[in-house]
């Protein structure tokens, strides 16, 4: 295909600059991301084991809320009912002391003789963090700030995409497979930056898509509020005030109510909530194989909770109309909640390898620009700007860091419940110090030295993670043996370590044989030089031919 190569160059200079802007807050969001594929069995690794060896029968489930309401009144305004509990939802109830879901975790079941079991172990707050660093990439403000500026970051990632695959169009066919592999590592490290782009093209656009509609959702749920909800809110008041003095349904005859209603509705829990001006209220979580869900797990169903009748189904998986499916499918492709494990591990991998084009895209431009400014000026030896050296650092730091400081802050997950209970202060704390630590070193080391480096150290604290899982089946105080999926957290770091370890390595050999004003020139010996090591330059080299 030929374009006009004014127009290539327009493009390339658009997807490079764009990509530089945006590059360092979308290495945190996928790295993130990736690992929130994976976030109930990060929680169940993390949390200590709930001791309850017989779970209270459903048909006794009115009995157990009545004693808990007595006891904890405040528990009433919203407390969730589990059908089948399990590691994820450990006890038949349980509810929270804090406003969305920001307090301790109560779960509650009845002894054999009645009496009223309640323990407080919540789940983790580290899986809490990495989701929040994916959804605000690792700003530091309030949440209704930060998602407007994910959402104008999301957009400019489109528009680098798009970009990139116009730049990329000329030679599409002829550099489709190419991999260089040799002694010019940049050049090879070009092939893989454009060819991992190219085939996971597709996936970028979904996620920059959905994270804008997801940056402004309270938008568009107004739009759709005011569109679609109305007659389902009205609904639930009307069937609210009819009802208002009479005893809600158990569970059992909730259940038995959806599965007239909807057979292929699945539900895993439900939740009753309190609202002053049409009393309970409740939402029956659930799922449908055949359908992508709202949530990152369930979908919901709006149920009367006298008479079991839906009254709301916009939330609910193959009960939706074409407009609320529409919204939810942004949700689905987003979240990857379609498909089982499957497509979770491959939204898994999609994810790391996109924050793999982040940070080999910026340190490639680094090489190409300096080059580009050689051009005509052969004979000159072109030095690094100091622009082009705190970019460098910036993506070595920011990058590493990231990566170490989500390990490090899960390896203290077992460890901190032992020494606080401000859990979540003490994760978001250790995260951002090993983040502005490694980014501070990088500063200081530079680039080429400060990647060796924290890439080795990287690997050290996503190593910790399976050592600490190793001590604590044995340390006094733990004891903590959690089975089941909950063992992929260990066996994912140790390979996550091993391949930190060999970027290290390899990127040791990159400084060796670096040409001298490389970004990754660092003054090899004579030996080296003398052997040949120097990499050759290459002109033709240009980062901006990758689609992301």
């Amino acid at each position: 295909m030929k374009i006009r190569s004014d127009i290539v160059r327009m493009y390339r200079d658009i997807h490079s600059w764009v990509g530089i802007v945006c590059g360092l807050a979308l290495f945190i969001a996928f790295y993130a991301g990736a690992i929130t594929m994976f976030e109930a069995p990060l929680k169940r690794w993390a949390s200590p084991p709930m001791h309850v060896t017989e779970h209270t029968p459903l048909e006794r489930t009115p009995e157990l809320v009545e004693k808990v309401l007595m006891e904890y009144p405040k528990a009433a305004l919203n407390y969730d009912i589990t059908l089948a509990p399990d590691l994820e939802r450990p006890a038949r109830m349980s509810w929270n002391s804090g406003p969305r879901g920001s307090g301790t975790t109560y779960y509650a079941e009845l002894a054999q003789d009645g009496s009223l079991l309640v323990h407080s172990e919540g789940p983790s707050a580290v899986g809490q963090l990495v989701d929040d660093l994916h959804r605000q990439i690792g700003i530091l403000v309030d949440h209704d700030i930060a998602m407007p500026i994910m959402g104008i970051i999301s957009f400019l990632y489109f528009i680098a995409l798009v970009s990139g695959v116009i730049v990329l169009l000329p030679t599409l066919v002829k550099d489709l497979f190419i991999l260089r592999i040799g002694k010019n590592l940049k050049r090879m490290w070009l092939d893989f930056h454009n060819a991992l782009g190219l085939f996971s093209l597709p996936f970028h656009i979904i996620m920059a898509l959905t994270a804008v509609v997801f940056a402004f959702h309270d938008q568009f749920y107004d739009a759709q509020g005011a569109l679609l909800a109305k007659n389902d809110r009205i609904a639930m008041e009307e069937h609210a005030e009819l009802h208002r003095n009479q005893v809600p349904l158990n569970p059992q005859q909730i259940v038995a109510r959806l599965k007239e209603q909807s057979p292929d509705f699945e539900p895993v829990y439900i939740n009753y909530h309190y609202e002053e001006d049409h009393g309970v209220e409740m939402r029956v979580a659930g799922s449908n194989p055949r359908y992508g869900m709202r949530g990152a797990t369930f979908g919901f169903a709006g149920v009367d909770a006298y008479t079991g009748d839906l009254t709301m189904t916009g939330y609910m998986p193959g009960e939706q109309d074409g407009w609320f499916a529409t919204v939810t499918s942004f949700f689905a492709l987003h979240f990857g909640n379609f498909g089982g494990n499957p497509v979770r591990w491959a939204y898994f991998l999609l994810g790391l390898a996109g924050a793999v084009l982040f940070y080999t895209g910026n340190l490639l431009w680094i090489e190409t620009h300096r080059k580009k400014r050689r051009k005509g000026y052969e004979y000159l030896d072109v030095q690094q700007t100091r622009a082009s050296k705190i970019l460098g650092a910036l993506t070595v730091g920011i990058s590493l860091g990231c990566i170490a400081g989500i390990s490090s802050t899960i390896a203290a997950a077992k460890v901190l419940p032992q020494w606080t209970d401000a859990v979540g202060a003490w994760h978001t704390g250790i995260y951002y110090a090993v983040f502005f630590l490694f980014s501070a070193w990088a500063f200081i080391r530079g680039a080429a030295r400060g990647a060796v480096e924290l890439l080795c150290a990287s690997a050290i604290a996503t190593l910790l993670i399976p050592l600490v899982s190793l001590f604590s089946a044995f340390l006094p105080g733990f004891g903590w043996n959690h089975g089941g999926s909950s063992y992929l957290i260990d066996i994912v770091a140790v390979i996550g370590a091993g391949s930190l370890a060999l970027l290290a390595r390899k990127t040791l050999q990159r400084i060796h044989r670096a040409p001298e004003y490389s970004i990754w020139y660092v003054g090899t010996d004579e030996s080296a030089q003398s052997a040949g090591a120097t990499e050759p330059e290459t002109d033709a080299v240009n980062v901006a031919s990758s689609p992301t």
